[in-house]
C-alpha cells in the first residue's frame, strides 16, 4: 500500500511542474494525506495535498492516483515516480489520465457511494444515465482543473484546488437542472469530501454538449471571413455573426432569470456603490506601476469610477456567471448553452457564490466581442484599413447581443450606461494588467477600449 510518508518526496517534485499547481516558484512545502481508496487492483486513490507556503498562506490540492506494478507507456506524462516495496518496483501515476481506472468515479456516483472520507452524489434521475462503461479521455485545454469526456455523453471536472464549500458550479448547475433550465448541461452527479473538517467538492460530472462549438472559436472564424471579404461591411459578409450575438444575448438573459428565480435578488443601495466605486479605483491605482500607459487614460477612468459611487438609486443584484466570455459559451445544433459557474478559481468560494449585477456578466461577454474582433490585428500587425473592419465588427456585434438580452429580459443593459460602462472599463484594465504581464503584443485591445470609455463613453 502507498503511503504518505513514501509518497511525500515524488508530490514535492511533481507538483510545481502541473499546469494547474498556482505556488510555482513560491517557497512552499508539502503535506500529502489519504482520503480515499477507491480500488485495490490497480489500487486508485484520493489524496490531499497541503501547502503551506514561507509567507504564511496555505492552499490545498486534490490529487487522485494510480498505483501499477509494471510501467504504462502511454502514461509516462503524468509519472509521479517509482517506488520500491516489498512486492517489488511500483509506478505512480495521475489517475485522471488512465481510462482503465476513470469509471471508478462513475460507479461510485452512479451507486451513491461513500470510500473513506469520500462521497460520491447522483442528480441523475436514472442510474443508466450515469455513462459508466463509456471510455475517458482528458481534455488538453484547463487551466485550474483537470476535465474528461466519457464516450459523448458525460463530462468530468475535477476541482484541483480545493476550498470548504459546495462549488458553484455544482450549486448553479444543480439548481437550474431542478428547475429545467435549457440553457445550461443538465448535472448527473458529484463528489464530495471532508477535508480538515469542512466538506469540499472534488468533481463534477454534466452532460455532454455533443454538438456544442465554443462562441470564441465561431467568432473568430466570423472575423476571419469578414477580413477576407476586402471590400464587404460586417454585415455583408458570409460568416456575419450578429445573429448568433443576438440569440446569446437572449440566452444570457433568459439564464440571469432562471438564476433570478433559483437563488433570489435583493437590493444594493447607493452606499454600498459607493464602496464598489472605491474598489475599482483601487484596482486601478495597482495597475497603473504594472502598466504605464494606463496614465494616459487614469483621469477618465477615476470619472467612469466615480459615477458609480453618485448613482442615486440601488441596484438589484442576484447570482450571476460570474467569469463570462464567448468560451463559456457553446453553440449546439438548437440553443446556445453557457457553461463554468465555477467564478475565479483561485476566489475563495464565498466570494464566488456573492450577489453581483447581471451587467457585471454583459460587460464580460462586451470585452469577449472587442478581442475577437481584434484578435487578426494583433495576429496580422498594425494595418488601418484591418482595425477599422475590426471595430465595425466588434461593434454590431455588441450591439447584437445587446438587443438579444434586451428582448429577453424586457430591458436594455444599455440604459444602466453608467454601471455598464465601469463594469466594462474595470474587466479592460484587469486585461491590460494581464496582457502586460503574459501578452505583451496583446495590449492595445484593452487600452483602445480604455481610451474609449475615459474620453466619449460609448458602451
Amino acid at each position: 500500500m502507498t503511503t504518505s510518508e513514501t509518497l511525500q518526496p515524488l508530490v514535492a517534485a511533481w507538483l510545481p511542474t502541473q499546469r494547474w499547481f498556482a505556488g510555482k516558484g513560491r517557497d512552499a512545502t508539502s503535506t500529502v494525506a489519504r482520503l480515499a481508496e477507491l480500488a485495490s487492483d490497480p489500487e486508485v486513490t484520493i489524496w490531499t495535498v497541503r501547502v503551506d507556503y514561507a509567507d504564511g498562506d496555505t492552499e490545498t490540492y486534490q490529487l487522485p492516483l494510480v498505483t501499477r506494478s509494471e510501467p504504462v507507456e502511454a502514461l509516462e506524462h503524468v509519472l509521479l515516480g517509482t517506488l520500491d516495496t516489498d512486492a517489488g518496483p511500483r509506478w505512480i501515476y495521475d489517475a485522471l489520465h488512465d481510462k482503465d481506472v476513470t469509471p471508478a468515479w462513475l460507479a461510485g456516483m452512479r451507486d451513491s457511494q461513500t470510500q473513506g472520507a469520500v462521497r460520491f452524489i447522483r442528480y441523475a434521475e436514472e442510474p443508466e444515465d450515469i455513462p459508466v462503461d463509456e471510455p475517458s479521455l482528458v481534455l488538453t485545454g484547463e487551466q485550474s482543473n483537470t476535465s474528461m469526456i466519457f464516450g459523448d455523453v458525460a463530462i468530468m471536472k475535477v476541482f484541483r484546488r480545493l476550498q470548504p464549500g459546495v462549488n458553484p458550479d455544482i450549486e448553479v448547475q444543480g439548481e437550474l437542472s431542478r428547475l429545467g433550465a435549457k440553457h445550461v448541461p443538465r448535472l448527473l452527479g458529484a463528489v464530495e469530501a471532508d477535508v480538515d473538517g469542512e466538506p469540499s467538492s472534488l468533481a463534477m460530472l454534466q452532460e455532454f454538449m455533443t454538438t456544442g462549438t465554443d462562441g470564441w472559436e465561431l467568432a473568430k472564424t466570423s472575423v476571419r471571413d469578414l477580413m477576407a471579404e476586402a471590400d464587404l461591411h460586417a454585415e455583408e459578409a458570409g460568416g456575419d455573426f450578429a445573429g448568433e450575438a443576438h440569440r446569446l444575448g437572449t440566452a444570457v438573459a433568459e439564464v440571469h432569470a432562471d438564476l433570478a428565480i433559483a437563488f433570489g435578488t435583493r437590493e444594493v443601495a447607493a452606499d454600498q456603490l459607493r464602496a464598489r466605486s472605491i474598489a475599482m479605483d483601487e484596482r486601478l491605482q495597482r495597475a497603473l506601476p504594472i502598466v504605464p500607459q494606463l496614465e494616459d487614460v487614469a483621469e477618465g477612468l477615476r470619472k467612469v469610477f466615480a459615477a458609480v459611487g453618485d448613482l442615486a438609486e440601488g441596484v438589484t443584484v442576484q447570482r450571476i456567471h460570474g467569469d463570462l466570455h464567448l468560451g463559456q459559451a457553446l453553440r449546439t445544433v438548437s440553443r446556445w448553452v453557457l457553461i463554468d459557474f465555477e467564478g475565479e478559481p483561485m476566489a475563495a468560494i464565498d466570494a464566488r457564490r456573492e450577489l453581483d449585477s447581471p451587467l457585471r456578466d454583459v460587460a464580460g461577454m462586451l470585452r469577449s466581442f472587442e478581442y475577437a474582433g481584434h484578435h487578426r490585428v494583433i495576429e496580422f500587425g498594425y494595418d488601418q484599413q484591418l482595425s477599422y473592419r475590426a471595430g465595425e465588427w466588434s461593434k454590431r456585434n455588441r450591439d447584437a447581443f445587446c438587443d438579444g438580452y434586451a428582448e429577453a429580459a424586457g430591458a436594455d443593459p444599455r440604459t444602466h450606461d453608467v454601471l455598464l460602462r465601469a463594469f466594462e472599463a474595470d474587466k479592460a484594465v484587469y486585461e491590460a494588467v494581464y496582457e502586460a504581464r503574459n501578452r505583451p503584443n496583446w495590449l492595445p485591445i484593452p487600452l483602445a477600449s480604455l481610451t474609449r470609455l475615459a474620453t466619449d463613453g460609448g458602451i
